[in-house]
């Protein structure tokens, strides 16, 4: 529908100089008495009703046209975004901790953008012209095919000589993208750790790091820029021997008596709008070209994959019991042959407390990643009552966990929609049990917006400690089978921590818990203690046993 949108425009544009160049040849024969007044008059008559038709029309499609327009490209830009940051969002873990997370926010809104630059480059610029320079070819033909042939061969050359251009211009196109998107990227890394930065006051040494990646996108864009020089000087080249020889040869033919004057000034206002036309044209292959680099680099992610993949047909988990077996796993990251685990068991039971200890870098936290499928196994299987996880769809598995990390990072919501965030159907007297439980109530009162306080970027407006208990009030509100502590009250000081761990007691009760601490107060009351060093398990039991044996324990 556009398209014919831009049919009927292009016929009104060239219809204009049709009707002055009737306008010219018939007030020719009017002055020289060729036609008497009544005639010339019908004439004019016939013309002003047939430009104030084509005039509505033309009105009407522009409209329909460009309200057309917004909603395709609306709904391109959408379609785009939404299908690459679902794949994004669902790549693996370890893309999201080897990717920055800025170059991501880059190349998705970048690649929205392009969208619209494309569009409006194929619409507005491409098919405009190539249906305005078919119907006055069609035009030319009947009135003077000469100049047919000239007007033709300089839209080829001017075109091909742009292209050329744009070809040779395409690879630093793309390196100015690459520039810009590693200059984003350590922006958000540098405001990411704004603390650190203030802390030790390295202000004038992260200016020195950045003014490096901002001379590096500085010098790709003038020389991605500096291109147009040539492109402009060749096109005024080709534009001023086509003029010329339009000039020309209309002009002997005219002298001649072969045209008329009206067909002599139809060819020259022609070929000057054609080459307003070709401008536009041209600054349309710029921004298709640019639009075609800023999609490759969005285009990459869509060729990564999932390395973790779901089986087909695979199920939806519901845990019933909480049984955890790990069976003989063997697992490394890459070629980091320090973190193996190779030929790894440990089989916890139904309603059973078991804590992890161990110094930083024997698999504690590399199990937990592998329970939740963040990565697969080499060899051996994990098990959930009875049940092999990868059986399983990956979303249903992790739904059915509850997990207190060490690091809790918070959306920039409010403390209420943080903790709902792992329960949206929970009622608002739930949440606020789980703050209560979490020893939250007694901060959230003394906050002027109370649960609907916002707690910034990262939740850095609250502390350590604070972020924790919103984190343990989260997994409260999960309420899951099993339940994952990984340092769970780390942040916490000691008096808080006591009185969470008698509630965290009673939360245990009744579900199968991992606990990795440092701690001695939060691994004591464990049913078992699991000691590990290497990726490998050295000794295990109670603390009362453990405490009285020689060992790591």
């Amino acid at each position: 529908v556009i398209l014919l949108m831009l049919l009927i425009m292009e016929s009104k544009g060239v219809l204009d100089k049709f009707l002055f160049k009737i306008l010219i040849d018939k007030g020719t024969e009017f002055s020289s008495g060729a036609i008497v007044y009544s005639q010339f008059i019908g004439i004019l008559t016939i013309m002003a009703i047939v430009f104030a038709i084509t005039s509505v029309a033309s009105a009407f499609s522009r409209w329909f046209n460009v309200h057309l327009i917004n909603r395709m490209e609306a709904n391109m830009i959408f379609d785009l975004k939404k299908k690459f940051f679902s794949h994004i969002l669902n790549l693996d873990y370890n893309f999201h901790i080897t990717h920055k997370t800025g170059g991501m926010i880059s190349r998705i809104i970048r690649g929205g953008s392009a969208m619209e630059t494309m569009t409006d480059a194929l619409v507005f610029n491409f098919f405009s012209i190539m249906i305005e320079l078919t119907i006055i070819t069609f035009s030319l033909i009947y009135l003077d095919w000469i100049s047919a042939i000239l007007i033709w061969i300089t839209v080829v050359l001017f075109v091909s000589y742009s292209f050329y251009i744009q070809r040779l211009q395409e690879p630093y196109s793309l390196r100015q993208n690459s520039s810009e998107d590693i200059e984003k990227a350590n922006i958000g890394d540098i405001f990411a750790n704004i603390d650190s930065i203030k802390h030790f006051g390295k202000e004038k040494l992260i200016e020195g790091k950045y003014e490096k990646f901002s001379e590096e996108t500085r010098k790709s864009q003038v020389n991605n820029w500096d291109y147009y020089r040539w492109m402009i000087s060749g096109q005024n080249i080709i534009i001023a021997i086509g003029t010329f020889l339009i000039i020309f040869f209309p002009l002997m033919r005219f002298l001649n008596g072969d045209i008329t004057l009206g067909t002599l000034s139809f060819v020259y206002t022609i070929y000057l709008s054609l080459m307003t036309s070709m401008f536009g044209f041209i600054h349309g292959i710029r921004g298709f070209y640019r639009a075609m680099g800023d999609f490759q680099d969005l285009f990459e992610y869509g060729k990564i994959e999932k390395v973790v993949q779901d089986k087909p047909g695979a199920k939806e988990l519901k845990v019933s019991q909480g049984e955890v077996e790990f069976r003989d796993i063997s697992f490394h990251y890459g070629r980091k042959k320090a973190f193996n685990l190779d030929k790894f068991s440990l089989k916890i039971r139904k309603n059973e407390k078991i804590a992890l200890v161990g110094h930083s870098g024997c698999g504690k936290t590399s199990l937990i990643r592998l329970l939740y499928r963040l990565y697969d196994v080499d060899s051996g299987e994990i098990l959930i009552d009875g049940k092999n996880i990868k059986e399983f769809k990956q979303e249903s598995l992790r739904e059915e966990l509850s997990i207190v990390p060490q690091e809790c990072i918070l959306f920039d919501d409010t403390i209420f929609n943080n903790i709902k965030f792992s329960n949206p159907k929970a009622s608002r007297q739930e949440v606020f049990d789980a703050i209560k439980f979490a020893q939250l109530d007694r901060l959230i009162k003394n906050l002027p917006k109370k649960e609907n306080t916002i707690v910034g970027e990262r939740g850095v407006k609250l502390s350590g400690g604070e972020k924790q208990r919103v984190s343990i009030a989260r997994a409260i509100l999960a309420n899951k089978r099993i339940l994952i502590l990984d340092e769970a009250t780390s942040a916490l000081d000691s008096e808080t921590e006591s009185e969470i761990q008698k509630n965290l007691y009673k939360l245990l009760e009744g579900r199968t818990s991992i606990i990795i601490a440092h701690r001695l107060s939060t691994i004591m009351s464990a049913d078992r203690i699991i000691v590990m060093k290497s990726g490998k398990i050295i000794q295990e039991g109670k603390h009362s046993q453990l405490i009285s044996q020689q060992g790591e324990y």
